[in-house]
């Protein structure tokens, strides 16, 4: 299948197809002969598509299209009220890694009700954030310190949400933004929510000592599932 001409139409049209085989095919087709007529169409399949696999696929084919219209599409998604939509366009930031649009990644995307599209924000946002060692062999500013800073903050108001798998995503976004979230996290240990405490402990765990933050994370498991029998 190529997308030249009808090949192209055909494609596009291929993304509707009922069987996921069909539609992967079609995506693999658009990505390996990219067009940026095509863009609407993969990024509003995006926002409905059910199999992961394509879904990857289509943000593989957002990576092939120059950055510009790519992100010109997407920002609007940013909004969509389905949260497919949301998390998909936050994932093609987190790909396309532009810097500019880290201020895209608001407070309230950071904090969605939906966990899939939260823990894509964080994964988005951090980064998009400057890393705290080197920055394109230069040190990193102060500017960039401060801006971890404010996202460590934004992430800490998250600690203790969700299931052990939003927590760990939460605490390996945390571990990346270094200094400027152990001071967060050390902060959140005394928190007189125990749920947050304990997060945030672990989280501390995680980015010291792996294993014994996997000890720990047993230990709050058999502890849930004794609280779960009484």
């Amino acid at each position: 299948m190529t997308t030249d001409g009808s090949g192209g139409r055909g494609a596009v049209a291929a993304l509707e197809a009922e069987q996921v085989s069909v539609r992967l095919r079609a995506a693999m087709a658009l990505g390996t002969w990219p067009d940026v007529e095509h863009l609407d169409a993969v990024v509003r399949r995006s926002a409905v598509e059910p199999d992961p696999f394509v879904r990857d696929t289509l943000a593989w084919v957002l990576t092939r299209l120059p950055a510009a219209p790519v992100l010109a599409r997407v920002r609007p998604e940013l909004d969509d009220p389905r949260p497919q939509a949301r998390a998909q366009a936050l994932h093609a930031l987190s790909k396309v890694l532009d810097r500019s649009t880290r201020s895209w990644i608001t407070p309230e995307l950071i904090a969605d009700l939906d966990d899939t599209v939260a823990r894509t924000a964080w994964r988005a946002a951090v980064a998009l954030t400057p890393r705290d060692d080197l920055e394109d062999g230069r040190e990193v500013d102060a500017a960039a310190e401060a801006e971890r800073a404010e996202l460590a903050e934004l992430l800490g108001r998250q600690l203790g949400r969700g299931d052990r798998e939003v927590q760990r995503a939460l605490s390996r976004a945390l571990e990346q933004l270094g200094p400027a979230a152990t001071a967060v996290l050390r902060r959140a240990t005394g928190s007189s929510r125990p749920e947050v405490a304990e997060h945030a402990r672990t989280a501390l765990l995680v980015a010291h000592d792996p294993q014994a933050a996997f000890a720990f994370d047993v230990q709050s498991a058999e502890r849930a599932q004794g609280r779960a029998g009484d």
